[in-house]
């Protein structure tokens, strides 16, 4: 969701944290909490991810056993044949193996990437994998619900709920179809749609952070990096979502600031903070450093 500048008076100043009742606003956060541990640790969430396997053009054999091309972590000996030309990959299963493609029931069939939006999920026993797509290469990226990762799960350890963390934010609207480039942790640059900038204010100074749309939703997805990055906080930086601007103002809440994927697993490929948004002061809200680290 966009909005018009004519809708944004010049002489709105950003705004501090605003009133809100604590009992109500911690109520708020643990639910937010809990529902994003939930998330986590779901079956298929992000701690199940046992593997993430680029894959070349050509044709390449996959399965568990040592003499594929792309060796799986988990999953029958010799799954099938992986077919990648013309930025469209093809999976034809092997003979006997008891796998399934999608929906359907075929035996051979196009997977289609998560910048679809609806991937391809391919499934054998309790174990499955879809394909990503990140500047321009493919890859599978593999999933366990018995992954280390995610039964030996330590939990999230948080900052105290402070509503002095909450702020109503100015949303300062870039022109239709700007993008930002963000660099992911495999050193990729990608550029994404980047809507606007937030504005806020604590202890009299006023901060910004670059906006990004990743959802098409028109929520604000905030990657941002401050002073406790590497000591109380994972190091690369945090995510934040913002709900979609309202007469050009919207809410940060630091207090729902979370460890991207890569804080729990190496097979993921987050995106980090671009340099307009490295705040300089220490962001004592949200998610700790996570104590089990891969």
């Amino acid at each position: 969701m966009r909005f018009p500048l004519a809708l944004l008076a010049a002489a709105i100043t950003a705004m501090p944290a605003i009133a809100m009742d604590p009992a109500t606003h911690r109520d708020e956060v643990q639910q937010w909490r809990e529902a994003r541990a939930a998330r986590l640790t779901a079956p298929e969430g992000w701690l199940s991810l046992v593997g993430l396997h680029w894959v070349e053009p050509g044709t390449h054999r996959i399965g568990s056993a040592a003499d594929n091309d792309l060796v799986l972590a988990v999953g029958p000996a010799h799954l099938g044949t992986l077919a990648l030309a013309d930025d469209r990959i093809t999976l034809s299963l092997a003979d006997g193996v008891d796998a399934k493609i999608g929906d359907g029931d075929a035996r051979v069939g196009a997977l289609a990437p998560d910048s679809s939006g609806a991937p391809t999920i391919v499934r054998f026993g309790e174990a499955s994998f879809s394909v990503i797509e990140r500047g321009g290469k493919f890859g599978l990226r593999v999933r366990d619900p018995q992954a280390k990762t995610r039964t030996g799960f330590a939990g999230i350890d948080a900052f105290e709920i402070d509503a002095g963390w909450r702020f109503e934010a100015r949303f300062e609207p870039h022109p239709p179809g700007r993008t930002i480039d963000i660099v992911n942790v495999l050193d990729m640059l990608e550029p994404m749609n980047n809507p606007g900038v937030v504005v806020f204010e604590k202890d009299g100074k006023e901060y910004r952070l670059e906006a990004l749309d990743d959802t098409g939703d028109g929520q604000l997805f905030l990657i941002f990096a401050d002073r406790t990055n590497g000591k109380l906080t994972y190091g690369p930086g945090r995510f934040l979502y913002a709900p979609p601007p309202v007469d050009g103002k919207t809410i940060v809440d630091f207090n729902r600031a979370y460890n991207p994927p890569c804080a729990f697993t190496p097979y993921s490929t987050c995106p980090l903070p671009p340099p307009e948004n490295r705040l300089d002061r220490a962001v004592e809200a949200g998610e700790k450093k996570y104590a089990a680290a891969h």
